[in-house]
């Protein structure tokens, strides 16, 4: 009887008919993976899938037979792609992103009268005795024609300007914010970045030189003062620019001038005419743009006749002209060495009329 371990047929020449032949031939763990099988279902086999027994089942284990060259490529063009994607979306020439935090930085100068607050010879013309050169409401804010810059379109410039144009009504020449105490139309033209900021300045101001009500709108107390004409006086001017952060920049310079009258007086009282210098610089992106929104960085507020040492955060507050009355007292000299106020706290003189 011959041996179990051989086949029926006996052993094949030039084989020993035992294991040791395959000793040497290794199987690593990738190959055995990559090698598994499944076998065919019985419904498979009667549809006549007899021509492949056995399909290979493909996961992340096969990926051991892949060329390292061909792994490396791939990653490559991974890299490639996502940096191409950041630079495309970060890229130098596109403006600045928004800043975020307290953006406004506010100067509040008050112009103390060196002699009494005379009230206007004709109440029913307030105006009459102003100098050449202003014109009412809106029409005097000089509002120059679009033209594009090296990196803003014609377009977008002129869109800026009605933006800053609408902003400068709403924020100076508008009844509701001067002597109605809404702020939710002045509010509009922020931009996110610095809502929060205008909230806390219209909610608790302070001299800060960034929560001044007064830094972002003009407005006065309803329970003192009162409009003795609709009307507003203005004259200034408008200059477009780029700014270094890449924004497109307006600055605004323009003299406001109220007729005003005591809120508890009569309506035929004394009329005070009070003159107002707003120097503001806004900034626009593209975003801000398409939202006509904008970004106050800087307002140098200058108001008189005021007496200094009033607070002028929440409301301004004029010298409201009485018959008779007096002058309030000149302004105190200014010493450098003395650090106990500080120093953006300014207070000059006010011109004679």
């Amino acid at each position: 009887m011959g041996d179990p371990r051989e086949p029926p047929e006996g052993v094949p020449e030039g084989g020993s008919g035992n294991e040791d032949e395959y000793r040497s031939v290794v199987f690593d763990e990738s190959f055995v993976r990559a090698a598994r099988i499944q076998e065919l279902s019985a419904r498979e086999r009667l549809s006549g899938g007899f021509g492949r027994a056995t399909r290979p089942r493909i996961g992340l284990g096969a990926l051991g037979t892949v060329p390292r060259q061909a792994v490396a490529l791939l990653l490559l063009i991974v890299v490639a792609f996502a940096a191409a994607v950041y630079f495309g979306i970060s890229s130098p020439g596109r403006p600045g992103a928004e800043p975020a935090g307290s953006q406004l930085t506010v100067s509040l100068v008050a112009l103390s009268p060196i002699s009494p607050v005379q009230p206007v010879a004709d109440p029913a013309a307030p105006f009459a005795g102003l100098p050449a050169g202003y014109t009412d409401g809106s029409a005097g804010l000089g509002v120059p024609a679009g033209a594009a810059t090296a990196h803003y379109t014609r377009v977008e410039v002129t869109r800026a300007l009605d933006t800053a144009q609408r902003y400068l009504v709403a924020s100076a020449l508008a009844p509701r914010t001067l002597v109605q105490g809404v702020t939710t139309d002045v509010r509009s033209f922020v931009t996110t970045g610095e809502q929060v900021q205008f909230d806390q300045s219209v909610t608790s101001p302070r001299d800060d030189q960034h929560h001044a009500a007064t830094g972002w709108m003009v407005r006065f107390d309803p329970s003192k003062t009162a409009l003795a004409a609709d009307t507003v006086k203005v004259a200034g001017t408008m200059r477009i620019e780029e700014a270094e952060n890449g924004a497109l920049q307006i600055t605004t310079d323009h003299t406001f001038v109220y007729a005003l009258r005591a809120a508890d007086g009569p309506a035929t009282g004394p009329v005070t005419l009070l003159s107002v210098r707003r120097e503001l610089r806004m900034e626009f992106d593209r975003g801000d743009i398409a939202v006509a929104q904008l970004r106050l960085v800087d307002a140098v507020v200058q108001t008189g006749p005021t007496a200094c040492g009033t607070p002028q955060t929440t409301f301004l507050q004029p010298i409201m002209a009485t018959p008779g009355g007096t002058a309030p007292p000149a302004p105190p000299a200014v010493d450098p060495a003395d650090r106990a106020a500080p120093a953006w706290q300014q207070c000059g003189v006010l011109a004679a009329p």
